[in-house]
């Protein structure tokens, strides 16, 4: 089809018209339609495209709406690393870095480019004679997550750069983020909705960037902030980076208006002076500010250490902090069993976001700060950390108030399983003792329970685990023996042939060694070393089960702190009762775990005790320290040549003249099933 002379001209023109709004509006904030009138341009534009297909280019405004949902993101290679910079947190530190910079130079005041550190995701954007063709997350500083669909979506970017003679290559970095104002917009629309808010704007950027949806991205509010050039051909003619960026600027590029250049430390100081003030007022969310030399030749001169740039620097802000009062104080239970106190605040808005809750850490941080319900308080968050409590205003305080004591306000029990709980002597945490059978541990448990130096279940990971107790199929470990073929297939991701493994895995695991049954109980301060020695003083579960402190401090190893555990751990109902149920008879509706009694038998108990061994070669899921680890823990030495003396050889893939020699020798070789079979006995 023929596209009339007229409507060409008429789709560049409202492009540009477009493009300028955009500008103005995204980079100047400085409107000038109303929406209605931009909606106007861009409806009649879409009309013409649609009208003369032919018409439609990809630096089009039209083309922003997003395309098809991705199944994940592909990776791309960086031009050039996209590394972190160092930070500084006091003028000190900043000194530190001017004069380093200084005695390398040989200059004895260095001019520096100043700009906000912005708040938001690195991002890389290749043009390609001018047109956007890719973009890239910072990723791990050598690859990132390709974007491009996303990326294209965001108006302050421009799909065409607007230059009479674009480069064959620009790599353009800088941050993706979302203005203040757009922030608040958006969690508007998600409180309208019934949605879920988002925290602060990084994550509302950052999220939406990451979306698998383009037309999600799409309708996001998101901005972009240019801070440098990566990649370019050719190589712009600028000298200092301040150049760089009033170039990126010219082609419609968004850069910060409050970058600046300035002379030495006291300029510096003073930079970071004036937008610390400032900050309030900013467009966006900053928590810093960065420094960089100004003249790129100096700045190759200077080169880089490590991952970051000895030629730049973050300044960070120091943390926010914000006046609130505490209502209450609740305690949460962790996946370790450490009970952990919790202030309920007053909401505050403080480090960008609202803040209901600070943890409190522990008795003596609370006795410390004499923290107390009702105090006035000042909350502070840095980035992601958990907000905390700094200090107390007991200028503030009611004349009612008391010393808050957690033991106390549990009644010294876990308020999930209602176990006791205790504080031992050599902790500042405080701790359910319902290992075996508190709700909030088990996932822990049911992990620690099934990992290859306690009960050896290959199969139970981590999803499967979450699975497991969010559906309510286990919610103490013999309910891991009572699984059948169905109800595994009935989960995500769980073939048959994955859930047969996993039973015949549970299976096996049916008959273990004492040691290993102890240590995947997850006793508080028991390890293999210390499961294996009680299994041999004691013989029996029963027996370790009845022993007092004095019998359990005769155990190599075991001294106070240890026998307390296990004195509290047995002495709690809950457990005993999950150790009968897992050692009962399958017949007896129990999980029926046997306990090797050529094993747990004193006389009888096979040991690595004066067994030598050596490593050669690739083991298939061991690396050369756990394997040594696991020897000497089961009592062997592990050396490092063969000689007549050696016992055993473990042998993997690769192996070298080691394997060569205990043939010669005629030396036992062991491969890493054999090994493992060797260490089980052993226990």
């Amino acid at each position: 089809m023929t596209v009339p002379a007229a409507a060409r001209l008429r789709a560049q023109a409202l492009r540009a018209e477009i493009a300028r709004h955009d500008t103005l509006y995204y980079q100047l904030d400085a409107p000038e339609v109303p929406d209605s009138e931009y909606d106007r341009l861009f409806r009649e534009l879409q009309a013409l495209e649609t009208d003369y297909p032919a018409l439609m280019t990809p630096d089009s405004p039209t083309m922003r709406v997003g395309g098809e949902a991705a199944q994940m993101f592909a990776s791309l290679v960086h031009r050039q690393p996209m590394l972190s910079l160092n930070n500084a947190f006091d003028a000190e530190e900043l000194a530190a870095f001017d004069r380093r910079v200084r005695e390398v130079l040989g200059l004895d005041v260095v001019e520096y480019a100043v700009e906000p550190k912005f708040d938001g995701l690195a991002i890389s954007i290749v043009y390609v004679n001018g047109q956007l063709v890719q973009a890239a997350t910072r990723g791990d500083s050598e690859r990132g997550e390709d974007v491009t669909a996303n990326v294209r979506t965001i108006r302050a970017i421009p799909l065409l750069l607007d230059t009479l003679s674009p480069p064959p290559l620009l790599e353009v970095r800088g941050e993706v983020l979302m203005l203040k104002r757009d922030f608040e917009y958006l969690n508007q629309q998600q409180q309208s909705r019934g949605g879920k808010l988002f925290a602060n704007p990084r994550n509302a950027a950052a999220g939406s960037l990451r979306q698998l949806d383009s037309k999600i991205t799409a309708k996001r509010p998101l901005s972009f902030m240019a801070y440098a050039i990566g990649a370019a051909d050719p190589v712009p003619p600028m000298v200092t980076h301040s150049a760089m960026m009033d170039h990126l600027a010219s082609m419609r590029l968004p850069v910060a208006s409050e970058r600046g250049v300035v002379a030495g430390l006291e300029g510096l100081l003073g930079y970071y002076q004036r937008i610390g003030t400032e900050r309030p007022a900013l467009p966006y969310e900053i928590d810093g500010v960065v420094y960089k030399v100004n003249n790129l030749r100096q700045q190759q001169e200077l080169g880089f250490v490590s991952r970051a740039p000895r030629f730049a620097l973050a300044h960070k802000f120091p943390a926010q902090e914000a006046l609130t009062v505490i209502e209450a104080i609740e305690v949460q239970v962790g996946r370790t069993g450490v009970i952990t106190p919790v202030a309920r605040l007053n909401p505050v808005f403080v480090g960008g976001v609202t803040v209901t809750n600070a943890t409190l850490h522990n008795q003596d941080e609370i006795d410390r700060k004499d923290i107390r319900v009702g105090d006035t308080v000042s909350v502070r968050r840095a980035g992601d950390v958990i907000p905390e409590v700094v200090r107390v205003l007991s200028d503030r305080r009611p004349p009612d108030s008391t010393p808050y004591k957690l033991l106390s306000a549990i009644n010294q029990r876990c308020p999930v399983c209602g176990s006791h709980a205790v504080r031992l002597d050599d902790e500042a945490a405080i701790r359910c003792t319902g290992g075996l059978y508190c709700q909030a541990q088990r996932k822990q448990a049911l992990l620690h329970f099934a990992s290859r130096r306690a009960m050896d279940v290959e199969g139970l990971g981590d999803k499967l685990v979450e699975q497991l107790v969010d559906s309510g199929l286990v919610q103490r470990l013999p309910d891991l023996y009572r699984l059948d073929l169905a109800t595994l297939t009935g989960l995500d991701r769980m073939g048959e042939k994955s859930a047969q493994n996993l039973l015949d895995a549970l299976e096996q695991s049916r008959r273990v060694g004492l040691g290993r049954f102890i240590f995947a109980l997850g006793i508080r301060n028991v390890g293999v070393s210390t499961a294996r020695d009680l299994s041999r003083h004691f013989g029996t579960l029963q027996a370790l089960i009845q022993a007092d402190a004095v019998a359990l401090q005769a155990v190599p190893d075991v001294g106070p702190v240890v026998a307390e555990s296990l004195l509290q751990f047995f002495a709690e109902a809950h457990n005993r009762d999950v150790l009968e149920q897992l050692c009962k008879t399958r017949e007896e509706g129990g999980a029926g775990i046997v306990l090797n009694q050529a094993t747990i038998s004193n006389t009888n108990v096979q040991t690595l005790t004066g067994k030598t061994f050596v490593l050669t070669g690739t083991l298939p899921t061991l690396s050369r320290e756990e394997a040594k680890e696991m020897i000497e823990n089961a009592g062997g030495k592990v050396v490092g040549s063969v000689s007549k003396k050696t016992d055993y050889v473990v042998v993997g893939e690769e192996a070298g003249s080691k394997l060569d020699k205990a043939q010669v020798l005629g030396i036992a070789l062991l491969d890493e099933d054999s090994l493992h079979a060797l260490l089980q006995s052993s226990f």
